[in-house]
């Protein structure tokens, strides 16, 4: 293997593929899409998933290079060295298993020579007789009311995973009657105004708290956590909070502290990183009391079968590697800093600390259905050109047929679909323009210079199987791209700073509200505004 201070960019592979650059900008997605045999070489399918990268600024001899890069990149040593639980998180020390997380019972996976599948799977057991309890009634309130209603606290991979999935199965036939008469809801900003939308309509007697906290020392989400214990308690008294409350962590002494009976306790592992936590008990917990066990495992069991295929097969048909490394291309060789689609890869120094010559990471967003072009699809058409992903379904959760109309409500959706992939390919031209006869002041301003990369992800159905899938394809995609560019997507230094900072202000804070003391050490600005903010907020009541 090469040297452990060698950058990917210094490699044979990297410079053939800044070399090919050139030969692409000379090309158009119009032609690229007239050629089927290069089309057709560029779709795959897996268990019913249709992946289409026809729509990619890419050919077959660009696919051969990105698949060099991988072998340059050791791209296969490193997908190994993280199923078999070394420790590639090396900032923090640390396995990366959360492919762990859903494998069968009889898998093995070691983290330090310890086989963890087991372990899971008791934490995975536990939360399938708890959530029973909760959802049959056998555990009641404290007024002896059944737990209808539950609200998840956590930040970050605690809250936007578990949210993810729980929008997904929310419209699920099977999920939602499984659902009926119950509620989740999810806390994770420290806004007052969240914790009031969460409680709106909830009564303490029927609702059942979820705090989600590795070390049970996140500041925002404690704080939310003693907000919504100081509601129930209010309500219910102080030993309400036993049967109202419960954790997520591996901090047993700060849980029973908080007055949560340990036994209540779901734990998780240091090698699960917090955006990859949804498969956990972070996600597995509230989504089970929602939906039932039996539905989540079926999410599961669909995470479970994208590692495997992500594991054994070859990379030219590998569904998260090729869309990792046209990531790579997109943002390193072609120059796009942006995917209209988890997780953000940007990283300015390599695993070993070395500073990068070359960009990393995206800023991803996107829209369900056609709410994006009545928002963002301006920019995409005829602004900047940002890649983008179209996930679809063959089938709806929730079909609509009206009597009369062309075409039912979700073939109306797939229309666009299909279609919007093509146009941002194709474009539309002045000589195309003039034909339909568009007045010529017009014509600029209706221009579509096409060219724009897309690919798009057809899913038979959004089942619970589905949407596991699909998760653990995007995981894995990072997870490449990472390895690739030779950076750590499993730590989150750059999240720290801020915390550090405001660590310092809401001393600041308290120091004036209860001493009046003014601010001091700060620069101009932010002294300005603490001032002005302590001369017109209202004084809380301390």
């Amino acid at each position: 293997m090469a040297s452990p201070t060698a950058l990917i960019s210094e490699t044979q592979a990297w410079k053939d593929l800044k070399g090919h650059v050139e030969d692409i900008n000379k090309t158009h997605l119009r032609d690229l899409m007239s050629d089927a045999h290069r089309c057709e070489s560029m779709m795959l399918e897996f268990e019913g998933l249709l992946l289409d990268y026809s729509r990619q600024r890419a050919t077959v001899e660009t696919m051969d290079k990105l698949l060099n890069l991988a072998k340059a990149a050791h791209l296969s040593e490193k997908i190994s060295r993280m199923f078999n639980g070394e420790h590639i998180n090396s900032t923090e020390n640390r396995s990366v298993l959360h492919v762990a997380l859903r494998a069968p019972k009889d898998a093995v996976i070691k983290a330090d020579g310890k086989n963890v599948v087991p372990e899971v799977w008791n934490v995975l057991d536990k939360i399938k007789d708890f959530s029973e309890k909760i959802r049959s009634g056998s555990w009641v309130g404290a007024t002896g009311k059944p737990l209808k209603d539950v609200i998840a606290i956590g930040i970050g991979g605690s809250f936007l995973g578990p949210l993810f999935v729980h929008t997904a199965l929310q419209t699920d036939p099977e999920a939602a009657e499984c659902a009926k008469g119950r509620q989740l809801r999810f806390l994770a900003n420290i806004d007052p105004v969240d914790v009031a939308r969460n409680i709106n309509g909830l009564n303490p007697e029927t609702t059942l708290v979820v705090v989600v906290s590795k070390t049970f020392t996140t500041a925002e989400t404690m704080l939310n956590a003693r907000t919504l214990r100081n509601w129930i308690t209010t309500a219910l008294g102080a030993p309400a909070v036993a049967k109202h409350m419960v954790a997520v962590s591996t901090n047993l002494a700060l849980v029973e502290k908080f007055g949560i009976d340990p036994n209540n306790a779901f734990a998780f592992w240091d090698w699960v990183g917090g955006r990859y936590s949804v498969c956990s008990a972070v996600g597995v917990l509230p989504l089970s009391l929602q939906y039932g066990f039996s539905v989540v495992e079926k999410f599961l069991k669909g995470a479970s079968s994208i590692d495997q295929h992500f594991q054994s097969t070859p990379f030219e048909k590998n569904i998260p590697v090729l869309l990792g490394l046209l990531s790579v291309w997109n943002v390193s060789f072609l120059g796009y800093p942006a995917r209209v689609s988890m997780e953000s890869n940007g990283k300015g120094v390599s695993i070993d600390g070395l500073p990068l010559p070359f960009e990393t990471g995206e800023i991803d967003f996107g829209e369900p259905g056609t709410n994006g072009q009545h928002s963002f699809y301006q920019l995409i058409h005829q602004g900047r050109v940002i890649p983008c992903d179209f996930i679809g379904t063959v089938k709806s959760q929730q079909p609509v047929y009206l009597e009369g109309e062309v075409v039912s409500n979700h073939d109306e959706l797939m229309s666009n679909f299909f279609a919007q992939p093509d146009a941002l390919a194709y474009g539309k031209t002045p000589e195309q323009l003039q034909k339909e006869n568009v007045s010529e002041n017009l014509i600029p301003h209706k221009t579509f210079s096409g060219n724009r990369p897309s690919l798009s992800l057809l899913l038979p159905e959004l089942s619970a199987y589905n949407v596991g899938q699909l998760l653990a394809i995007y995981e894995h995609r990072v997870a490449v791209q990472g390895f690739v560019w030779g950076i750590n997507s499993f730590d989150q230094w750059g999240v720290e700073l801020g915390k550090v900072l405001a660590t310092q202000v809401r001393k600041q804070l308290h120091s004036s509200r209860t001493q009046g003391a003014a601010p001091e050490g700060f620069n101009y600005s932010t002294t300005t505004l603490l001032k002005r903010y302590l001369e017109t907020s209202p004084e809380p009541k301390m």
